[in-house]
């Protein structure tokens, strides 16, 4: 299934964490490369075109050993977001915080697990959007989407 989504890690001093995710690895789960962001000390990039090549992504961040694993900040922008998400480290888990004035939705589980978990959407709620009736904050499908 297409739906683009670009992630950025921001880590300061993870050179040497994130240099591995900067070549390819057919080993991972996610499949892809991190790309330093030029203008950026200790921020990299990456952007999937599908939601099969991501899976694992979070699970694998969240296991690699960060020197500051605190400042370790991941934001999500999912094709039809209206915003960033943000997931930090907490008790060695990426976990999504919350952000003021947005809440993250979810469409009904697919029937098949075949197909991939959705991650949802995250929509601004002032922005005054009215939200599909089948959509609900609760998780609808308990496979990790990221």
């Amino acid at each position: 299934m297409s739906r683009i989504a670009q992630v950025i890690v921001l880590a300061t001093y993870a050179d040497e964490v994130m240099e591995p995710l900067t070549r390819p690895d057919e080993s991972r789960s996610w499949h892809g490369q991190f790309q330093p962001l030029d203008l950026f000390v200790g921020g990299w990039v990456i952007e999937f075109d599908r939601m099969r090549p991501r899976s694992g992504l979070l699970k694998h961040l969240e296991s690699l050993p960060w020197p500051n694993p605190g400042n370790v900040q991941v934001l999500i922008h999912d094709e039809e977001d209206d915003c960033f998400g943000l997931w930090m480290i907490h008790d060695g888990r990426l976990v999504e915080v919350p952000l003021p004035r947005t809440q993250r939705f979810h469409a009904p589980a697919p029937r098949a697990d075949d197909d991939p978990p959705s991650p949802g959407y995250l929509w601004r709620t002032e922005a005054g959007s009215p939200l599909p009736a089948h959509f609900s904050t609760e998780r609808q499908d308990p496979r990790p989407a990221w």
